[in-house]
């Protein structure tokens, strides 16, 4: 007999470490962009696994893909080739226009991945006292020693001092800012597109463009952490297509495994040249059943029309939270993003909001403080959209009276 959502609770609480802060939801199934839980009760899902699943819940072609490749290797060393891992290989180089690929678990696991490249790199070429690396305030960039080191918000380095030596955080979106950074100690910028857990921020326009034009000046290394944004996010396959330049080395996560743990991270030939035999591997990384998996959401979500239904819903659900951002007055300041990554900034905490949501049938995220991010399986229409914003609404406007 399955459990209660009370019981699932008092098992985690007795069972489970305190390191996730998590609503009173147990959630047992879902289909779409629907999710079910231990009672029965049915919640529409405008957070996606956190950009996670982009093909929405039990997508039948992923459902195949794992049982057929399951029967034949879910995992092999990388000690052999498997025709998956160069499948997916081709397919993320082809489309994103980097040369090499290299894979692994998670978003946190690819981050540290370059971070490692971009220093070997620059030993490389101009020895040991080059290799720091600039990253913006509220960036988010994974949980390992390194990635906090790189992230730009202090609230997740708090207790794990002392951090690695080499990182330099400075505004987002300001170039200026950006360039008086650079010291001869520079190695690499690292940015995300637009900033997810920082707050849903989409930097100006002339931003990146001008970061690669200052990379290609100071001979730096440009990377790119797609781990949001990457694969169709945005309405293209890669957020930096909206620009006219290409990173030297780019992150993948989420969407690549739709669920399944999965990470990867491409570079330029030149670059990738120095992560030689023996300077960085991992046990599972790669495994058959994921790579498996991740062509499957690629050659979908990569599909033209597939992407033109994401570009289209990104703007009309934009254009409803601007609108519902102005009818809110004084309780909102702006709605913000691109494609299927959008935000709704409050003037007050937006965490009562996410929890509120939930009785009302919506899952959604609270970030930043004051922001409420959405980042829906790339599935989503705008009639989803249409039942989404009068709940919405309605709960900003219950909370602040």
């Amino acid at each position: 007999m399955s459990l209660s959502t009370r019981e699932i609770m008092e098992m985690a609480h007795q069972h489970l470490m305190g390191n996730v802060t998590r609503f009173e939801l147990a959630l047992t199934h879902g289909r779409g962009m629907k999710v079910w839980d231990a009672e029965g009760r049915e919640y529409l899902d405008f957070l996606g696994g956190i950009a996670t699943c982009a093909l929405g819940y039990a997508p039948e072609a992923v459902i195949r893909t794992i049982s057929e490749q399951a029967g034949k290797l879910i995992h092999v060393s990388n000690y052999y080739y498997t025709e998956p891992l160069v499948r997916l290989a081709a397919r993320l180089t082809g489309s994103s226009g980097l040369d090499k690929a290299f894979f692994c678990n998670s978003g946190g696991e690819a981050n540290e991945a370059a971070l490692k490249l971009a220093r070997k790199y620059s030993h490389d070429l101009y020895g040991p006292g080059r290799y720091g690396v600039i990253t913006a305030q509220g960036s988010f960039h994974g949980r390992t020693l390194g990635t906090i080191s790189a992230t730009g918000q202090d609230q997740v380095k708090r207790g794990f001092e002392p951090l690695l030596p080499g990182f330099t955080h400075v505004p987002y979106g300001d170039l200026a800012a950006l360039k008086a950074a650079v010291t001869p100690e520079t190695c690499a910028i690292m940015l995300e597109p637009i900033l997810g857990e920082g707050g849903v921020v989409v930097p100006p326009p002339d931003y990146l463009p001008g970061v690669a034009d200052l990379c290609a000046e100071k001979k730096l290394l440009l990377i790119l952490d797609e781990i949001q944004t990457g694969l169709g996010r945005t309405g293209q396959p890669y957020a930096f297509q909206h620009y006219d330049l290409k990173p030297h080395i780019m992150t993948l996560a989420k969407a690549l495994g739709g669920g399944v743990a999965s990470g990867a991270m491409l570079a330029q030939d030149e670059v990738a040249a120095h992560l030689t035999p023996g300077s960085h591997s991992t046990t599972v990384g790669g495994a058959p059943l994921a790579m498996a998996v991740g062509l499957v959401m690629v050659e979908t979500i990569l599909e033209p029309a597939f992407l033109k239904n994401v570009a289209e819903t990104g703007r009309y659900f934009l254009e409803r939270l601007q609108n519902l951002a102005r009818e809110l007055g004084p309780l909102a300041k702006e709605a913000r993003g691109q494609g299927l990554l959008v935000g709704l900034e409050l003037t007050r905490p937006s965490g009562p909001v996410a929890a509120g949501m939930i009785k009302r049938g919506f899952l959604i995220s609270a970030t930043a403080g004051t922001v409420l991010r959405f980042a829906p399986p790339l599935i989503a229409t705008p009639a989803e959209v249409d039942i989404l914003i009068p709940a919405l609404k309605e709960t900003i406007q219950t909370l602040g009276k």
